[in-house]
Parts: structure tokens; C-alpha cells; sequence
């Protein structure tokens, strides 16, 4: 049975006095100043049906610890297996026992079971009890969105259309193990993959008279998995490994018609499709096309954040699609009153975020002043500042791309490693959590 804290530390534990070990210590304490956030915890790593025996493993305060441990170093689960055995501050901060030394498919499994939803919760918790003990100077707030990358190759319709052939004959080649019944099929991994490595290297007119070959072999496969699906539904399979199977092969089999149907537009009709309607990646469909102005295409999905005038983030929100920055500024201000019972005196955001209904709905709620970076045609009357102040909110603004900088170096919120949807988001809001507490750790420390 899990516990949800280690009631007693050891006499052993200790902090090395390096400032990484002094930045570690300071952030124990502040977590452990705030014990209701491991309520929200225990509901997804404490199952309350299962009986209390057996062996204990880490506690849900442990749990948390290595999760902030990992998105602080950067590393891997194996990385971070060594280090909790190697150093004694490591061990100290995550609240190990001497004979504790959890693995890197141990650490994993317990660690990804922590839902996105339960970390945006626990972020909402801390920010709420921060702003009680006026930690938050939240009067002032700076806005900005950017991207955060899903963790793929980038993307071709060749690419895509071999990725599905290898996936599927992979799992034709398993079909016997999980469900029983044998399959004999027509092995395409070699050649789409010759096929796929061609097109990418070739020339456009050398382009269009290989694909129909790589198609080919995709409707083999197809015709190869429908055969099968077909046989298997006059089975009834009551084993999860069975049910798993079938449900993952007719996933990517979906998945595989609409990259089919996405090629054909876009080679031989040489139509545009729709970025919302376009596949990028198989393994990670959930994945968006961002454009930002005139940069280069990102694939993953837009965070819009706010930050007080010390960099701590008050608002985060990972959004699906890529929603103009205008319809992004409300919702900040809606949070923040929802929050913390009160809006901000002063917001500064992107001149993307600047129109005439966001300046007049944010005075009338109670904004004080809502600056933008570029007016937009906004008078300064309008946004109630003057040309001077709007020059130091400009100066002001500038310090969320540091913080951003920040995030995407040093707590990896450049790419989410972690897969599907959920892994994406909880990838997120674990770094937003790791920043926000180093940060509020370093400035008491200051």
C-alpha cells in the first residue's frame, strides 16, 4: 500500500552545501509548507481498493519529488534511477528510505500515472495559496503565447505512409501471439522502405512516378489487415492482450486511410489540405500545425501563459489548434478573477493580442490599464496609459520571452517527450510546476 507522505526522515539525510544542494533544500521546505497538494496526488497514485500489505513503495510525496527532480536535471528515467542511487542530496530531497532504490521502469510507471488534469489542479493550489500569503505580485501581468513541439520526426507523406505499413506488418507478424489465430501475410516493410527513402531524395517528376508504387504496397496491407480483422470478428476474445490488439490495429488502420486520402489530394490532385485536417504523425495524431507570422512550421500545440512582475507563472493553458492570439487575452483576466478573486491592475501582452473589444471589456471589468506591445491603432488614452508608461511596459514585456527561454532550456518545454495526449500535457505542466516552485525558491533565497 502506498503512503501518501514518509512520516519520519532519517537521521542520515543531509543537503550538499553546493547552492544547487542549498536551492534544493529551500525547495523541500517549500513543499512541504503546502501538504494539500498531495490530496490531489493520491487520487491517481493510491488505488483505494487494493488492501494495505505488501510492499509500500514510494509515497505519493516521493512520487512528486523525482517527478520535480527529473523535469529540474533534464535527464532520463535511467539517468535519474542512477543519480537518486548515487547522491545522498538527491535521495534526501526525494524523501527515499535507505533501502529504496526505484529503478528506471519503476520510476516510469509511477510516475506517468499523475494525469495532466491532477498537476493543473495542484499548479491552480499553489498559486491560490501564494496569492494568500502575498507571494504573488500579480497587479502587474505580462502575456504571450508560444509553441511547445511534440516529440516526432518531421513530417512527409512518404514518410507517414511507411511509418503505417511497418506499424501494421508489425502487427500482422504478432497477430498469432495475442490473439490466436495465425495470419499469413505478405511481408512490405523492406520495400516501402526503399520506396519511402527514394522519394525523399528524389526529384519531383521522380516523386510522381514512385509513389504509386509505395501506394501499392499500401493496399496490400490494407487488404491484408481488413482479411484479418474480418476472420477475428467471428471470434469473441474475452483477454485484454487480445482486445488491445485489435483495437490498436483498426486505430491505425483509420489512421493510415487518412494519410492515404491526405496523398492523393496532395500528389496527384496537387490540392492544399487544411492544416486541422492534415495528419502529421501516426504515433501522435493529436499533434497541430503552428505558423507563426513568418517562421518557420511547428508541429505540437500553443501555449498561451501569463507571468507577475518575478517571472512566476499565474495562468498556463495548452490550447488545441492555432487560435489567433486576439481571442487568447479574455481568458487570462477570466482566470485570474476566477482565481485569485480579483484582476490585475496592468496587463502588457503582444501586439497579436491588441483590439478595440479586448481594451474595452478588459476596463470594463476593471482593468486599470491594457497595454499592448504594438497599438494597433489604439490610442493611448484608449488603453489608459501614457506614452512614457507604455514605453516601460514594453521594457516589462520583454521579460516573459525570458521567462519562456527559461522554460524551453532549462525545464525542457521546448519538446514533450512523453507519449499520446496526456503524456503531452503532463510533460507541460510538470515543467510549469518544476519553474514556478525553483523560482519562488531562488528569489527567497536571493
Amino acid at each position: 500500500m502506498r503512503e501518501t507522505r514518509t512520516v519520519q526522515n532519517s537521521i542520515f539525510d543531509s543537503y550538499s552545501k553546493h547552492d544547487h544542494g542549498v536551492l534544493l533544500k529551500t525547495l523541500s521546505d517549500r513543499l512541504d509548507s503546502h501538504p494539500d497538494i498531495l490530496k490531489l496526488l493520491q487520487v491517481d497514485l493510491i488505488d483505494p481498493s487494493r488492501k494495505a500489505v505488501g510492499c509500500r513503495g514510494l509515497s505519493v510525496d516521493s512520487v512528486f519529488r523525482c517527478l520535480l527532480l527529473k523535469q529540474i536535471l533534464g535527464v532520463s528515467y535511467d539517468q535519474l534511477s542512477f543519480h537518486l542511487s548515487d547522491s545522498i542530496t538527491y535521495r534526501t530531497f526525494a524523501r527515499l528510505s535507505a533501502q529504496q532504490a526505484p529503478s528506471r521502469a519503476g520510476l516510469q510507471s509511477v510516475i506517468r500515472k499523475i494525469q495532466p488534469q491532477t498537476l493543473q489542479a495542484v499548479h491552480g493550489k499553489l498559486c491560490m495559496q501564494w496569492h494568500e500569503q502575498q507571494l504573488l505580485q500579480h497587479d502587474y501581468i505580462r502575456i504571450d503565447s508560444t509553441v511547445v513541439e511534440s516529440h516526432i520526426a518531421p513530417p512527409s507523406d512518404s514518410r507517414l505512409l511507411d511509418d503505417s505499413v511497418r506499424v501494421l506488418s508489425r502487427y500482422l507478424a504478432t497477430c498469432h501471439r495475442y490473439t490466436g489465430h495465425k495470419v499469413r501475410f505478405t511481408d512490405q516493410r523492406k520495400k516501402s522502405k526503399r520506396l519511402a527513402f527514394a522519394i525523399f531524395y528524389a526529384k519531383v517528376a521522380e516523386k510522381e512516378a514512385l509513389y504509386p508504387q509505395l501506394l501499392s504496397c499500401v493496399m496490400v496491407i490494407l487488404k491484408q489487415v481488413d482479411r484479418t480483422l474480418a476472420q477475428l470478428s467471428n471470434r469473441s476474445f474475452d483477454n485484454e492482450p487480445s482486445l488491445r490488439w485489435v483495437t490498436e490495429v483498426k486505430h491505425y488502420r483509420q489512421l493510415l486511410l487518412k494519410v492515404v486520402d491526405q496523398t492523393q489530394q496532395r500528389v496527384y490532385e496537387k490540392k492544399v489540405v487544411p492544416a486541422e485536417q492534415k495528419i502529421v504523425s501516426i504515433f501522435e495524431p493529436h499533434t497541430d500545425i503552428i505558423v507563426k507570422g513568418a517562421r518557420d512550421v511547428q508541429y505540437g500545440h500553443k501555449v498561451n501563459l501569463a507571468t507577475d512582475r518575478q517571472g512566476l507563472i499565474t495562468y498556463f493553458e495548452i490550447l488545441e489548434g492555432n487560435p489567433g492570439d486576439k481571442v487568447l487575452y479574455l481568458p487570462v483576466l477570466d482566470s485570474h478573477q476566477a482565481l485569485f478573486g480579483e484582476l490585475p491592475h496592468t496587463t502588457i501582452a503582444d501586439g497579436g493580442y491588441a483590439s478595440a473589444a479586448n481594451v474595452n471589456e478588459a476596463r470594463a471589468a476593471g482593468v486599470t490599464r491594457s497595454a499592448f506591445h504594438k497599438r494597433a491603432g489604439l490610442g493611448f488614452h484608449q488603453m489608459g496609459v501614457k506614452r512614457k508608461t507604455l514605453k516601460v511596459l514594453r521594457a516589462f514585456r520583454a521579460g516573459i520571452e525570458g521567462n519562456i527561454s527559461e522554460l524551453k532550456r532549462a525545464f525542457g518545454m521546448s519538446r514533450s517527450r512523453w507519449k499520446k495526449h496526456d503524456g503531452f500535457k503532463a510533460f507541460v505542466w510538470s515543467s510549469v510546476l518544476a519553474y514556478n516552485l525553483v523560482r519562488l525558491s531562488r528569489i527567497s533565497t536571493a
